[in-house]
């Protein structure tokens, strides 16, 4: 990320501050504006104009908002998995190898718990899930089984998967899988 960047933000919110996080952890350097909730400024009602809501992230003008939308953007996006998605040979097996590795680190967070919350389904988990329409699409690339690698992170996603709200909104893995072949068909192409 180059080029002028602009946090919208105010100091004690937990959202701005999980932005900032991200911010440092690429060093990213931006300009920070607090905003005075009570009092908004014409720049962040110009940029969040629905929601007038932060934090709002400001890159060559264009706003970016809603705080999980921001850390994503500015992680540009499964790194780990394009180096196994977009590479052969040792390269993808590396990539290979540490995409497995974060996926045993979220199975070890959540323990013998039910959920990452403990026994009721909660934030984290609603952070988390959406990840699991992908797993068809990196097994497939990376020849392996998520159920044979972390089988009490698929066995939390069949959990998650029992509520409607996570079924009813969440693609099909094989749409996805398609998706991301159609995908790498426009990338090979240009």
């Amino acid at each position: 990320m180059a080029d002028e960047v602009v946090l919208l933000d105010t100091w004690v919110s937990m959202f701005g501050m999980r932005v900032r996080i991200a911010l440092a952890e690429k060093g990213v350097k931006y300009d920070y504006k607090e905003q005075d909730l009570k009092n908004k400024s014409p720049l962040l009602l110009e940029m969040n104009p629905i929601h007038k809501k932060i934090p709002v992230l400001i890159h060559n003008g264009r706003p970016i908002c809603e705080s999980s939308i921001i850390v994503q953007y500015i992680d540009e996006i499964y790194e780990t998995w394009k180096k196994m998605w977009l590479s052969e040979g040792e390269e993808h097996e590396a990539g290979k190898k540490e995409l497995i590795s974060i996926f045993k680190q979220l199975e070890d967070a959540l323990g013998d718990k039910i959920f990452y919350g403990g026994d009721s389904f909660g934030f984290l988990d609603i952070g988390l899930i959406p990840f699991s329409c992908w797993f068809y699409t990196f097994e497939t690339y990376g020849n392996f089984k998520m159920e044979a690698e972390c089988p009490k992170l698929m066995a939390w996603v069949k959990r998650s998967f029992q509520r409607k709200a996570v079924s009813n909104t969440l693609p099909d893995d094989k749409k996805v899988y398609d998706f991301v072949l159609a995908m790498e068909k426009i990338l090979k192409n240009k």
